[in-house]
């Protein structure tokens, strides 16, 4: 069966939807981002595929959003001004554009999500059970002992 998936997750104009302050001039990178965030989703969150497609919509532009360059103050962590021989100090909040996930925006995808397994640990019983063992009448479990010490143990064996 064919992904039906859309690729990108979000198209440029729902992003700019998102950012009402989205940079001028910045279309064909916004797309090239867009593309990416969706690939880096896609790596670090293998289950986001199945997620609903608003939700990815929406993580692909947050994500976008965090990694594109912002042209003000906006996108700094923290700004430093003093007033003798005149210093300042920006210090931005992603300088290198890396793109990341929040962890609330990993729940969302579906990360994390707990699985229930089993774990064969004595592997399978080869002894004979007793005719009147609860195994031979549809019980899941052994009444006469034979899967403990391999051999009949109770009920008169």
């Amino acid at each position: 069966m064919a992904d039906v998936t859309p690729f990108p997750f979000a198209s440029l104009s729902e992003l700019k939807d998102r950012w009402p302050d989205f940079p001028v001039g910045a279309d064909a990178y916004a797309n090239t981002q867009l593309e990416d965030a969706s690939q880096f989703i896609l790596d670090t969150v293998p289950t986001a595929g199945a997620a609903d497609p608003k939700t990815r919509r929406r993580i692909v532009c947050a994500v976008v959003k965090r990694a594109m360059p912002e042209s003000d103050e906006a996108g700094m962590e923290s700004i430093q001004q003093s007033g003798g021989p005149f210093s300042q100090t920006f210090k931005p909040v992603n300088p290198n554009g890396d793109f990341y996930l929040t962890k609330q925006e990993r729940k969302a995808l579906g990360d994390g999500a707990q699985k229930a397994f089993g774990v064969t640990i004595a592997g399978p019983c080869n002894a004979t059970h007793l005719p009147w063992c609860n195994l031979n009448f549809g019980a899941t479990y052994c009444s006469c002992g034979a899967d403990i010490a391999g051999e009949p143990i109770y009920e008169g064996a």
